[in-house]
């Protein structure tokens, strides 16, 4: 074991690893035990954002490596957070709870590190844990993710009784599992054929051939115990160090031009980082925490944030130390820092030397699927609020900020409930804005199936300088989607041309509908083909409020028609789920346009369904499904709304 220490480590012997898993699995209890095992422990909590710790270890060999762990959240509405960690990670551990086993949220973060062709171990937390069973949950990895998975040690006893665990490479004759050794040789050519000829490998020689497969991603080693215990902590620890890839084994891919290319972690190119979080501290201001991709960065160098073009100068060159962080005055490729205090650059933003124009690729953002309307509680929260909206969508861009037409109100969007519920939570503690939430009101228009006439009168002619106008419109429907037209038609000067612009202002102030609190009117044509002026007491307001009130008095007598915007929603499900979810679309006023297997066990639906029906739908699906399915939901235009019944 070792002791905290900020002397600079190599490359080699760096490993960035990501704790990934569902919600629950343990993640967080493994990142404390193993900061206890060095000294650095610290009361922690499961997380609902990404937090770095990092955890010198002497391992066997004598060495000293720097365990960068970047502690993942499992609600799957913070999947914007965990592609952050799996974008700089060298490694996944994969947590699995030795009672609860394989979860949805298992499967959803292995699907991840497939998306990042990101090399993986798991752990079996729980060992201790009453109804833990290694052996059931063994064989749902393997039943789930493929025969690819090892299992490089065995518990001795279970739950009440566990009392350690049995390494099955490094153990002795007694408790060396031939066919570990057969299934890691098989892997391996060079091994394989000194194994062949009668030549029994060594740990080390095993070591090295299941290093090679699990950095090509052909082996997944399975490790045991209790995170609470600190059971198994230490060989998780050695593991890593010996078998995890460091990150100048792994290429990035960058994008140069129009040219995607692959560099590797050069300590001796220029300096290339890539910052993957940006968070506020309450007396540093911003923190930017990053990985050097390429080269080295000191105290005081200046980069470019390649998307703005804006100089940055590193003044605060932080290392992390156990959860904290310290100053340092160097970082070189492989390792996770961060820097105080830059003004132009966010989250995955790209910082290098102007002559290196290179970009890193960010992950695609999830899109949002939950929103809620906020109003400041106070004038003072009301003057704080842009800005506080501001940083948060600085530190966490899967959030997004939009604003209600109809309401005048700012809307928050997110991945889910718990991802937006929890923004306005950190509004609150983090940067004291108090709001209240609301549902998003669902943006009803209205349109016009029939042609009508009105006219609008303005008339104040006493008591000084009156107003005068007079203004006759003809509304008629236009095709859906065709937005609004405006026709003069006026002759003989009954309207004089210099009102004529008024004229039509007020029209759209009317198509708004916002004086009045209804839904705008669209697909609209207008013509003005009459009207009157004084030639003292007109002007252009008594224009703009005659022919609004023409306006809206010839929409009433066309026939308003309500229309309710639709969404087309493609859900995927476990089709032994399909029938509960279908019979729920039809219950929404939706109508399914596509039903078909995806082959993997999930069925794909895809339905047009009502916006208005959709404003929880994030929370009711993973109820449905038990936290199985998900959706994505896009703008399909809009439809006449059901007439309501009196």
């Amino acid at each position: 074991m070792s002791t905290v220490s900020s002397h600079p480590i190599p490359g080699a012997r760096v490993r960035n690893v990501a704790l990934v898993g569902q919600s629950g699995a343990g993640k967080t209890t493994v990142v404390e035990a193993l900061l206890g095992r060095t000294g650095s422990a610290d009361a922690g909590s499961a997380t609902t954002g990404l937090r770095a710790a990092s955890v010198p270890w002497t391992a066997a060999n004598g060495q000293t490596y720097r365990l960068n762990v970047l502690d993942t959240p499992g609600a799957p509405d913070f999947v914007a957070e965990l592609d952050a960690a799996l974008s700089v990670a060298d490694l996944a551990v994969v947590v699995v709870d030795a009672a609860d086993g394989v979860g949805v949220g298992t499967s959803l973060v292995w699907e991840r590190c497939d998306a990042f062709d990101l090399p993986r171990f798991v752990f079996v937390t729980g060992e201790d844990r009453r109804r833990a069973d290694f052996d059931r949950v063994l064989g749902q990895l393997r039943s789930t993710f493929g025969a690819t998975l090892v299992a490089l040690e065995a518990p001795v006893g279970e739950a009440d009784a566990l009392e350690g665990v049995v390494d099955l490479l490094h153990g002795g004759e007694a408790d060396r599992d031939e066919s570990l050794v057969e299934e890691i040789v098989a892997g391996d050519e060079e091994t394989l054929a000194r194994y062949l000829d009668g030549e029994t490998p060594t740990p080390t020689d095993l070591e090295a051939a299941l290093a090679h497969e699990v950095a090509d991603r052909t082996e997944v080693p399975v490790l045991l115990g209790s995170a609470l215990r600190g059971i198994g902590i230490d060989r998780l620890a050695e593991y890593l160090c010996d078998v995890a890839p460091s990150p100048l084994d792994r290429s990035v891919s960058v994008i140069a031009g129009d040219r995607t290319v692959e560099i590797t972690s050069d300590p001796g190119a220029d300096p290339l980082l890539y910052v993957f979080k940006t968070v506020s501290d309450q007396y540093v201001g911003q923190v930017s925490y990053f990985k050097v991709l390429t080269g080295v960065v000191t105290s005081d160098t200046s980069l470019t944030e390649m998307s703005s073009g804006q100089t940055e100068r590193l003044h605060s060159l932080l290392r992390i130390e156990g959860l904290d962080l310290s100053p340092t005055g160097r970082l070189e490729a492989g390792e996770i820092g961060a820097v105080a205090k830059l003004a132009h650059t966010e989250s995955r933003s790209t910082l290098a030397p102007a002559s290196t124009p290179v970009i890193v690729a960010p992950p695609d953002l999830p899109e949002p699927q939950f929103a809620l309307s906020l109003a400041p509680a106070s004038r003072s929260d009301a003057d704080r609020l842009s800005e506080a909206l501001h940083r948060l969508t600085r530190e966490d861009p899967s959030l997004r900020v939009t604003h209600d037409a109809g309401t005048h109100r700012l809307v928050l969007e997110g991945v889910g409930d718990v991802h937006v519920e929890s923004a306005v939570a950190r509004l609150a503690s983090r940067y004291g804005v108090e709001v209240a939430t609301d549902e998003v009101e669902v943006p009803y228009r209205r349109t016009i199936s029939a042609s009508a006439e009105a006219e609008g009168r303005v008339k104040k002619q006493s008591g000084g300088h009156g107003q005068y106008a007079v203004v006759s419109l003809r509304v008629s429907p236009l095709e859906p989607g065709a937005g609004f037209e405006f026709v003069d038609s006026v002759v003989g000067g009954a309207i004089p041309k210099h009102y004529v612009a008024a004229v039509r202002h007020g029209v759209e102030s009317a198509m708004s509908g916002a004086e009045h609190g209804e839904p705008p009117v669209v697909d609209v044509r207008v013509e003005c083909y009459d009207g009157k002026a004084h030639s003292v007491d007109s002007s252009e307001m008594a224009f703009r409020a005659a022919a609004a009130q023409a306006f809206r008095e010839a929409v009433e007598a066309a026939g308003p028609t309500l229309l309710e915007p639709i969404s087309k929603v493609t859900i995927v499900v476990p089709s032994d789920m399909q029938g509960v979810v279908l019979g729920d679309v039809s219950g929404r006023r939706g109508h399914v346009v596509e039903n078909r297997p995806n082959g993997d066990g999930s069925q794909h639906i895809v339905a047009e369904m009502p916006m208005a029906e959709l404003r929880r739908y994030v929370v009711d699906v993973r109820t449905m499904t038990a936290g199985q399915g998900h959706f994505h939901a896009e703008p399909a235009g809009y439809r006449p709304a059901p007439q309501r019944s009196s």
